[in-house]
């Protein structure tokens, strides 16, 4: 026996489910307090993710070669949507025997260790072939959506700042993989930026797979002879199986070695085979040969053959695969081996007995391959497969993907055969949006009978099973998707969010509805339209959601964010969702609120502060259109655009106090109308920066405090006494106003949340405006002429004396003498 035909056999532990990792599932494993630059696992923590590689069979003469893949750590947000969740894409390659996720977590505080941070649980999800369609809220889905599956797991913190957790997934599916993290739903409160260090949760994903390479390639119609060692357990063989193949069949021959064959024979598809796979015991079943149905198309077979347990010596046998072409069904493939591009196989795909695929069979003696000659009487015979119709790929945008069908879209389906269809989605490109499926009937087409039309949509391989009585589209090892016509419900729908890439089979067949069941319709030809598409999202999210175009690293998929209290995939679940009369509600105090501003601008009116006047009505304006516009829910009015709206609101708001400061402080009139020039232009290029930051807010209320307080010093030490002089002002405007102000801060700071936002922030609007109101200075008045200084003997001269600097009503600093008199 050559050594290719050795190659795929090793030493097998025994079986047992791995997946969970090691200990308790979700668990946080080992780990140490490390500094946060490298963000890579200690050697402690790289051991034990390594330690299952280790309990692994060990090849006696294949080879396993070992990738390690990581990600950059992302930051956490509490879920809301699918929109706010992190997502992370990973490749994992053909021939993998075990993969290993670990799942490292960080808390960070103010670019330190966050100890302090409360421990948060954090749900990770794992897909094979396109992300998990997720519902943590518990959410109801929209009518006519098929909910694909997932794996979940959560992760607990066994360190004040640091765990981990590891996955393991022996033989896993070839192909994308995708992960979903995201921390558990808050309580909505609205934090101001900078007003202090948030608790970051970072999540880091690595990925470690082990795979075998040269793994043992059999061919259809040939016998490849096997001697598995005493200290071998198990040995691996794949096989190709092309398009229209209906039946894979693999048989055990020439056991010896040992009484009564005992070996095990495992079949599995894509990937190597498991502990619960397809399996025959060969010791009670002679021949040995197990049979799959309805194959997956333009996919590898795994063939493990394994030992019983204390099986002692050496046991050869052969193994042979025939492949059943359901466009002949009483055929199977030719013993001859075509070439690479006729038998639609990839070009690199391991090696037969250690030889490369060519265009002629590979010898009968060299490397124990052999010829085996089919009996046509004894074949298996499986189930003709009609032809496929291909549809025609027109992209319109990204995810907007409509397929027509040749002489479509109305499709006639006969009463004595299928119809079948073909759609292909690209790997990776479509399947972050939702393929969307419907299915019409034309009743006028069924001249009175009672037809139903069923459609089954199935993932690689069509099912087109003639049994009369099965509406089902399932089988043991096949599931797929159900929809009906007929002419009571003459609509179908199905939604589909994130498919798997890959080619989708929709068969359509036509039965007439009888006393005894379903039985096949003679002399009529339903006609159906059909209408296959990929959008973003379900709807569009409809009129309370917005679709929105995501991306991770390299890979782009669709999320609705819901508002107005709707949540669901589509935003079409309305437990919470706002009345209308609760939306029309907010909206009126969100703008009506704004009203306040009008006593505000009567007193800077009245005063002779026109500036100021001016600036509050450009403030009322705006903040009252902004609100309108700023609306979840479906009562909005918008006058221009959002983004403008917005930042007029904000540079009225900050310039309403800032100009209401500087007004406190008296200036001169040249100095006042310079720092209200040079605020505007300041406050436009912060907001231009960032509108959400404290500092936007805080910045400027702080320097003209500060320009109030030099003002009001300099009058003190000037006059001597307090300024304000009188106690009525500050008792009955100042330190009211002020009150109010600070009533206002701490409720838009401290108390204001997603839930409360309509009526708290309308009472940050009241009390604002209120306490303008109280700070705005009265207007400076002369009073009474007072007499002139006596004259100065022997001078000549007599100074005049500005009497508003004598009343206080201007700054003594920067007051001057008016002239100088001669007598």
């Amino acid at each position: 026996m050559g050594a290719s035909a050795r190659r795929g056999c090793w030493r097998r532990a025994p079986h047992g489910s791995r997946r969970g990792g090691m200990g308790r599932r979700g668990g946080g494993g080992h780990g140490q307090r490390r500094p946060l630059a490298p963000r890579l696992p200690l050697p402690l923590p790289l051991l034990l993710l390594l330690l299952p590689l280790l309990l692994l069979p060990q090849p006696a003469d294949g080879l396993f070669v070992t990738d390690y893949f990581t990600r950059t750590p992302r930051k956490l947000s509490p879920f809301r949507s699918f929109a706010s969740i992190e997502l992370f894409h990973f490749h994992i390659p053909e021939d993998t025997v075990i993969a290993v996720w670990n799942l490292i977590t960080f808390k960070e505080q103010g670019g330190t260790f966050g100890d302090q941070c409360p421990d948060r649980s954090i749900t990770v999800y794992f897909r094979s072939g396109a992300p998990s369609v997720i519902n943590p809220l518990h959410t109801h889905f929209p009518r006519d959506t098929a909910v694909p599956g997932s794996f979940a797991l959560t992760l607990t913190w066994t360190l004040p700042n640091r765990t981990t957790g590891v996955f393991n997934v022996t033989s896993p599916l070839p192909g994308d993989w995708f992960l979903a993290a995201h921390l558990p739903k808050d309580e909505g409160k609205i934090s101001i930026k900078g007003l202090y260090e948030e608790c970051q949760y970072l999540f880091q994903p690595q990925l470690i797979v082990q795979r075998l390479v040269n793994i043992a390639v059999l061919y259809p119609g040939y016998v490849t002879e096997q001697s598995m060692a005493p200290h071998n357990r198990s040995c691996l063989y794949k096989v190709f199986v092309p398009s229209y193949t209906s039946r894979v069949q693999v048989e055990v021959l020439r056991c010896r070695g040992a009484e009564g064959c005992p070996l095990w024979l495992r079949v599995r598809a894509k990937a190597p085979p498991l502990h619960n796979s397809t399996a025959l015991d060969c010791r009670e079943h002679i021949p040995c040969q197990l049979a799959l149905d309805l194959p997956f198309w333009q996919h590898w077979y795994y063939v493990l053959v394994e030992k019983h347990p204390g099986v002692p010596g050496t046991i050869s046998f052969q193994v042979t695969v025939q492949l059943t072409d359901c466009s002949q069904p009483i055929l199977a493939r030719p013993p001859f081996l075509p070439s690479s591009a006729s038998m639609n196989m990839p070009h690199s795909f391991g090696s037969a007995g250690g030889l490369a695929l060519g265009d002629s069979p590979p010898p009968a003696s060299p490397n124990g391959t052999k010829h085996l000659d089919p009996n046509p009487a004894t074949s298996p015979t499986g189930e003709r497969c009609w032809p496929v119709r291909p549809t025609l790929r027109n992209e319109l945008d990204t995810f907007s993907v409509h397929f027509y069908i040749f002489f479509g879209p109305n499709v006639s389906v006969p009463p004595d055969r299928p119809a079948v269809f073909v759609i292909n989605l690209l790997p990776v490109l479509d399947s972050g949006g939702v393929l969307n499926l419907e299915l019409r009937l034309n009743v006028s087409s069924l001249c009175g009978e009672n037809v139903t039309v069923f459609g089954c949509l199935n993932h690689e391989v069509p099912l087109t099973s003639s049994d009369n009585a099965s509406v089902t589209c399932e089988t043991e090892s096949l599931a797929g998707f159900l929809l009906s016509v007929n002419t009571t419900a003459s609509l179908s729908r199905l939604r589909i969010p994130y498919p798997q890439t890959g080619s989708w089979y929709l068969s359509l067949r036509s039965l007439c509805a009888t006393d005894h069941g379903f039985e096949p319709c003679t002399n009529v030809t339903a006609e159906v339209y059909l209408r296959a598409y990929l959008s973003p999202c379900i709807n569009d999210c409809g009129i309370y959601g917005q679709c929105k175009l995501l991306r991770t690293n390299n890979y782009l998929y669709a999320a609705c964010e819901c508002k107005a209290g709707w949540n669901g995939w589509g935003c079409t679940d309305n437990s919470e969702a706002f009345s209308y009369g609760f939306q029309l509600l907010s909206t009126l105090l969100l703008c009506l609120s704004n009203v306040m501003f009008v006593p505000p601008v009567a007193i800077a009116v009245r005063s002779h502060y026109l500036l100021e006047a001016a600036v509050y009505i450009f403030t009322m304006f705006f903040s009252t259109f902004y609100h309108a516009c700023d609306q979840p829910g479906i009562v909005v009015f918008c006058i221009m655009e959002y983004d403008v709206l917005q930042f007029c609101d904000f540079l009225g708001s900050l310039m309403s106090v800032w100009v209401t400061v500087i007004a406190m402080a008296r200036l001169q009139p040249v100095v006042k109308q310079v720092l209200y020039l040079l605020g505007a232009m300041l406050l436009a290029m912060a907001l231009q920066m960032d509108r959400h930051g404290l500092w936007n807010l805080l910045g400027p209320s702080l320097f003209a405090l500060g320009i109030m307080a030099i003002a009001w010093t300099a009058r003190t030490i000037r006059r001597r006494h307090c300024y304000p002089p009188t106690w009525k002002r500050w008792a009955f405007y100042l330190c009211p106003g002020a009150l109010i102000a600070a009533a206002a801060v701490l409720l838009y700071a401290f108390v204001e949340t997603e839930e409360n936002y309509f009526y708290i922030h309308s009472i940050w609007h009241l009390l604002i405006a209120g306490s303008v109101g109280f700070l705005l200075p009265p207007r400076a008045k002369t009073r009474r002429h007072l007499g002139p200084l006596p004259r100065r003997k022997g001078c000549g001269y007599q100074l005049c004396v500005n009497e508003q600097e004598e009343l206080g009503l201007v700054d003594p600093a920067v007051a001057s003498i008016n002239s100088i008199c001669t007598s």
